[in-house]
């Protein structure tokens, strides 16, 4: 399975992933189709599948185009976004299963963000590692703005993440890294990979930084290091939801 990297609207990103023996496609959170499709036309794939991973407009603004192109496509969300992703057919919840090719990925159900969000993970096959499709629930040294959600629902979220191998490619939607790790940079100065990251990714002239590397953001990311004695002090706090809901809400008005 390849993966492309589209760039959409002012941050976002919509992920192609291509089937080159099938010569089919699955397109990831369109927000808009033009570009997307595009690539699809220069590939000479038919589109199968949207996965969606949350009702967001800049997630969703581009299905019914894509459906336009490829009736065929079928149109996937979460169950509890019933009615809120246009042309969705199938409901998926917390264990399911969909398949694209040859692969086959797990739901997470993973609320905060929203109140019905998804991720779908691709677990490792053969020497490579797996690949998490997770929306705008985790963004690399961030993570999302609880925008319907509870800081507790949005732990527990990040908890299912966490778990996650190390070597897995961490596919967010949009390009958040460098205010994030600016972010980051105040609340957890002395961690010295984060040092390491910022500067990396300050030099980088605007460059993509998407995928993350799971196993990095488990050591960068102050959202994935809410139990870390080093947080806990930054924040005042001493439980895990508590330094969490501290640390969005100083994430918030920065």
């Amino acid at each position: 399975m390849q993966i492309y990297r589209i760039s959409a609207l002012s941050t976002n990103y919509i992920f192609l992933l291509y089937d080159a023996i099938q010569q089919i496609a699955a397109i990831v959170d369109p927000g808009e189709a033009k570009q997307v499709l595009q690539k699809v036309e220069e590939l000479g794939a038919e589109v199968v599948a949207i996965f969606n991973t949350h009702h967001h407009w800049d997630h969703v603004d581009g299905n019914l185009e894509v459906l336009a192109r490829f009736p065929n496509a079928v149109v996937y969300g979460g169950r509890h976004d019933r009615g809120r992703i246009p042309g969705q057919q199938v409901e998926l919840d917390a264990g399911d299963r969909v398949k694209f090719g040859d692969r086959e990925a797990e739901v997470l159900f993973l609320p905060g963000h929203t109140h019905g969000h998804i991720a779908y993970y691709f677990a490792p096959v053969a020497d490579e590692g797996g690949e998490l499709f997770c929306g705008d629930v985790l963004f690399s040294a961030g993570c999302g703005r609880l925008k319907e959600g509870t800081p507790a629902q949005m732990l527990a979220s990040l908890k299912q993440i966490r778990v996650l191998p190390d070597r897995t490619r961490v596919w967010c939607a949009h390009e958040y890294t460098l205010s994030n790790l600016e972010f980051a940079m105040t609340v957890d100065r002395e961690n010295s990979e984060l040092q390491a990251r910022f500067a990396e990714v300050r030099s980088a002239q605007n460059q993509a930084t998407i995928p993350a590397d799971l196993g990095l953001e488990k050591r960068i990311n102050p959202f994935l290091r809410w139990d870390t004695p080093e947080l806990q002090k930054a924040m005042g706090r001493s439980g895990d939801v508590e330094t969490f809901a501290a640390l969005r809400q100083k994430k918030d008005h920065f």
